[in-house]
Order: C-alpha cells, then sequence, then structure tokens
C-alpha cells in the first residue's frame, strides 16, 4: 500500500538500489524451484522462500514491522492478505518481537483485503499492517517469497 505525500511525490522511492536487488531476484524464471528457506541478496536484502498451508481470516492477526518492508510475492496459489493503516490496528496482541521484527495486534474494526494469485505481490512499508496467508475459498498449499528490504 501507498500513500502519496504532496501530491503526486511518493513517500518512498522504489527505484532505491535495494528495491531494484529485491524486484531483479522475483523476476528469477527458477523461484518454484528453490527450497524452502532464506536468501541473501545483498545490501541487507535478504528473501524467505516458504511453503505453508493458508487458513482461516479468523484463525491469524494483522503484524507490523519496525525494521523491514515486505514484498509478499505468490508463487503457488492464492491466499488473501489483509491490509490497513497502523493507526486503524487493535491492541497488541503479542508484543514486539525484535529478533523477528514483528508485532502482533488483534482485530481492528475496519481493514481491507487484497487477492494475490500466483504471480501477484504487494509491497508493505512499517506502517502498513497486514495479515498474510488467508484462504481465499478453502485452505490450500501455497509457495511464497517473502523479500525484507531494509527502511
Amino acid at each position: 500500500m501507498y500513500s502519496l505525500k504532496n501530491g503526486l511525490e511518493y513517500k518512498y522511492d522504489l527505484s532505491e538500489k535495494k528495491f531494484r536487488i529485491a524486484f531483479d531476484f522475483l523476476k528469477r524464471k527458477d523461484l518454484a524451484e528453490l527450497p524452502v528457506g532464506w536468501i541473501e541478496l545483498g545490501e541487507g536484502v535478504r528473501a524467505s522462500v516458504q511453503r505453508y498451508d493458508s487458513f482461516g481470516w479468523d484463525e491469524n492477526r494483522f503484524e507490523t514491522h519496525e525494521k523491514y518492508f515486505d514484498v509478499q510475492y505468490v508463487i503457488e496459489g492464492m491466499e488473501y492478505c489483509g491490509v490497513c493503516k497502523r493507526e486503524e490496528l487493535g491492541p497488541v496482541a503479542v508484543t514486539y518481537d525484535e529478533a523477528n521484527d514483528i508485532e502482533f495486534y488483534e482485530e481492528p474494526v475496519h481493514s481491507g483485503k487484497v487477492f494475490l494469485n500466483a504471480g501477484d505481490f504487494i509491497v508493505l512499508a512499517p506502517e502498513d499492517a497486514h495479515k498474510p496467508r488467508c484462504a481465499v475459498d478453502k485452505p490450500m498449499p501455497i509457495k511464497k517469497i517473502v523479500v525484507k528490504v531494509p527502511v
């Protein structure tokens, strides 16, 4: 999610080297063959290759990060990613874990959903609360890469 700042000026510059590293990685033709785990990409950018089954909306929580943007790219399957601004969040459910750069929240009063199909991605800034891994119709196997880009 992006907000415009001062008219047409974007708050973040996605053409910075750190984002180019992330997007160039996601252009690879062998993403579906990569094993689960972390891949260091340089400049503090790293990718987490994940396999899991999506689950029900009510079985998950919104999360935020302090140190990283998330670029979440679905390789196989489809899922919803809940989204809202940080200031719209409910109370903290699990306090900030600095080692994993994550904090979890109770359900906000208002939020939206982004549908991600294989080949789709979403860029989430630190002020963008998100709730990934949510089933579309029923739980299904997902393969996804989450690229962590330092703030």
